[in-house]
């Protein structure tokens, strides 16, 4: 079985059609189980976020594996699978090892080294967890994707010279409407990327912070947060009235904010639409006095470009030269691991050589004392073992190089053991 990545990215896709197939809820989990009950996938999980949707899948076949992923995410999105396959990239066990721990890092963001990533992985991890669709494989592949995200971002500057999707925006933003301090700003949604929002106007320095949301019990707990005041979704209207610089991170498929809920205005508006799919009605543009940012213009415009490096190149480096440190490190462990249910098999058929044996020894000799018996049985287990040390020790080594799976099948051949043996080991762990 091996690991399986299809997906598409801001880098591979026009935002719209991104839009299209960004899946969130009841969806997102009806995808997870699709995905998990074809005949080629055993384990899936899917990162779904406003800059990418990725399958990670374990399959038996790489061919059969990629069409079904293919086919689902069609169905989804309800596009054709020639449009979709235009955009999509796939990976296959190193290279998607090595993509995931990339993402993880913020690599592959849109604005370099941004960290929610980590957090939006996490999330796409405790997802699959919960409806049973994540193994063994994808558990671990996943925790250590996060290691390598959280070991990246210590050991590097890169969360520093990358800024988030929401420094730009403000950035963005100041270019617009002038220094920001002191303005009112209101942000509409209360997850994630809205607390992000919020905390970033908070250190920028905008004291005057509105959280409108449906649910009004997140508004106030986030609004205390940041010292800012809730309001319900139907405040909206009114509460653009009031606002400088609106931030809009909902991504319910509605839109939020149109023409008619700004109305006319007499001063300047910024307005950051963060989500996906938009919250934003497009014909905003047209209004005197508003800037419309959203997530096509940052990508049309190249975001970040000329924001200023800080050290951004070296950072990017350094990671990289951890991403590729970490792979090696994971797919070691990973094709060790593959022998280890072989090498345990193989002490188990010694064990029970010994015990029949003793059983013999011991039926012949019925007259022996308990301690004679006792240090017979412990020198025929020890010689045992000082045989099967080296052989065992150099497998495992052995089996963390490339092709590594062929010493555990080899192990098998040459002592006997049945094959249905390991792969029962290997359940026992999973269990346990």
């Amino acid at each position: 079985m091996s690991v399986l990545v299809v997906g598409l990215s801001h880098r591979t896709t026009p935002v719209a059609l991104l839009e299209r197939v960004t899946v969130s809820g009841d969806a997102l989990v009806k995808l997870l189980h699709d995905v998990q009950s074809d005949e080629n996938v055993s384990e899936a999980l899917v990162v779904s976020t406003c800059n990418r949707v990725e399958v990670y899948a374990v399959v038996d076949r790489f061919h059969g594996g990629v069409t079904a992923v293919t086919n689902m995410l069609a169905a989804h999105s309800g596009l054709p699978q020639e449009t979709l396959a235009r955009h999509l990239y796939v990976h296959y066990e190193d290279r998607a090892v090595q993509h995931l721990f990339t993402v993880a890092c913020g690599l592959d963001s849109m604005v370099i080294g941004e960290g929610q990533i980590l957090g939006q992985i996490r999330t796409a991890l405790r997802l699959a967890q919960e409806e049973g669709t994540a193994g063994t494989t994808l558990n671990e592949l996943a925790q250590h994707a996060l290691r390598v995200g959280k070991r990246a971002h210590a050991d590097t500057g890169i969360d520093r010279a990358g800024a988030s999707l929401v420094g730009v925006g403000l950035t963005l933003a100041e270019r617009a409407l002038g220094d920001i301090t002191g303005r009112r700003a209101l942000v509409v949604g209360a997850g994630s990327m809205s607390s992000l929002s919020a905390a970033t106007l908070s250190r920028a320095g905008v004291t005057d912070i509105v959280i409108a949301n449906r649910t009004r019990e997140r508004a106030e707990r986030l609004a205390e947060t940041v010292g800012g005041r809730a309001a319900d979704l139907a405040d909206v209207p009114a509460e653009l009235a009031e606002a400088d610089l609106v931030i809009s991170c909902i991504g319910a498929g509605t839109r939020t904010i149109t023409p008619e809920t700004l109305g006319h205005r007499d001063r300047p508006l910024f307005v950051l639409d963060l989500a996906l799919p938009h919250d934003v009605d497009p014909g905003v543009r047209d209004l005197p006095g508003v800037t419309l940012v959203d997530l096509k213009s940052m990508q049309q415009d190249g975001v970040g470009d000329d924001v200023s490096d800080g050290g951004r190149a070296e950072a990017i480096c350094e990671v990289r030269r951890i991403v590729t440190e970490e792979v090696a490190a994971y797919l070691d462990a990973a094709r060790a691991a593959l022998v280890t249910p072989t090498v345990v098999a193989l002490r188990s058929k010694a064990a029970g050589v010994v015990e029949a044996e003793m059983g013999r020894l011991l039926s012949r000799l019925p007259d022996i004392d308990g301690r004679m018996r006792d240090e017979i049985n412990q020198t025929v287990r020890r010689v045992v073992d000082k045989l099967l040390h080296e052989p065992t020790v150099r497998v495992k080594r052995l089996a963390a190089s490339p092709g590594g799976d062929q010493y555990a099948e080899a192990l098998r051949e040459l002592f006997g053991l049945d094959p249905k043996t390991p792969d029962a080991v290997s359940s026992l762990e999973v269990e346990q």
